[in-house]
């Protein structure tokens, strides 16, 4: 096990009784759920560290390993999105029933932004299933081992080792030219990318967007999740105006013009909005060919 492991105490977090620590951390897209508790490594500016957080009474509770722990542990409420007002006031009435169903899910920002990015760059161009298969490659094959009783919960590589690997290496763990091209790019962004984090909303949009490769659907996604926009709206993806359309007006196909207007009632919340509908599972009816992979630059 690479590194010095160091046990770090144990810290509680005390929330009110409608949290739910499966929904909110499911909607940061990153770490595992592992016998009840939520479970991340990552390399910090501090170094490796590995956390993990499960629900206890009038809360929940969590423990890290690693010489980057005390940092993850600093960031846990803004991870597990205590300071996320919700509807700050009555849910809107479109969406009670939704709502209800979505109890306890808090927005929270992540802060893992390289990883968040590798991800939704992964899935740029092909199906779910391929991007998934790319990322466990990867994974697997540079992941870090975790710490503590997690050594099966990798965190993922530092953004130096793609940085300096060529198509050959990437294609290798099955990602073709032109998502590697945008690998290389983003893992010698990341800096810079990191730094949106700690920036003005606007600003950190603009910085994710100047990156080669990081368009708007990349952009929101990282700024969704990582960043904890709770108003960005995800745009070009195929399935999502479909399931908002579908959702809130009965209308089986949609697009992105059609989902905004949708979602435009909810401002500054648009984000809970999607967020629910893909919890839920709300999908459009199927039916026709399928229609060919687009470009989510």
């Amino acid at each position: 096990m690479a590194g010095t492991v160091v046990c770090m105490p144990v810290r509680s977090v005390m929330i009110d009784d409608s949290f739910d620590l499966y929904r909110t951390t499911r909607a940061l897209g990153v770490g595992f759920h592992v016998d009840g508790a939520w479970v991340l490594s990552t390399h910090t500016p501090a170094g490796l560290a590995t956390m993990a957080v499960s629900p206890v009474t009038g809360g929940v509770q969590a423990e890290a390993w690693g010489s980057g722990g005390n940092l993850l542990l600093d960031r846990l409420p803004k991870m597990l999105g205590l300071d996320d007002p919700g509807w700050n006031g009555p849910v809107p009435s479109p969406l009670r029933d939704l709502d209800a169903g979505s109890r306890g899910l808090r927005l929270g920002a992540s802060g893992v932004m390289y990883e968040t990015a590798v991800k939704t760059v992964l899935g740029q161009l092909v199906t779910t299933r391929e991007s998934k298969t790319s990322f466990r490659k990867l994974m697997a094959g540079l992941g870090s081992e975790g710490l503590g009783p997690y050594p099966s919960v990798s965190a993922f590589p530092e953004p130096g080792v793609i940085a300096t690997m060529g198509y050959e290496d990437l294609h290798s763990h099955g990602v073709e030219r032109k998502r590697a091209s945008i690998l290389v790019e983003v893992s010698r962004r990341a800096k810079r990318m990191e730094e949106a984090l700690e920036m003005p909303k606007a600003d950190a949009w603009r910085r994710l967007l100047a990156v080669d490769g990081v368009g708007p659907w990349t952009a929101a996604t990282l700024m969704g999740s990582v960043y904890g926009d709770r108003d960005a709206v995800i745009v070009g993806d195929y399935h999502l105006p479909n399931s908002v359309t579908w959702a809130l007006a009965g209308e089986p196909r949609g697009d992105d013009d059609r989902m905004l207007e949708l979602l435009e009632p909810f401002r500054p919340y648009r984000r809970r909005v999607t967020v629910m509908i893909k919890q839920a599972g709300i999908h459009a009816p199927k039916y026709g060919p399928r229609t060919a992979v687009r470009d989510h630059l």
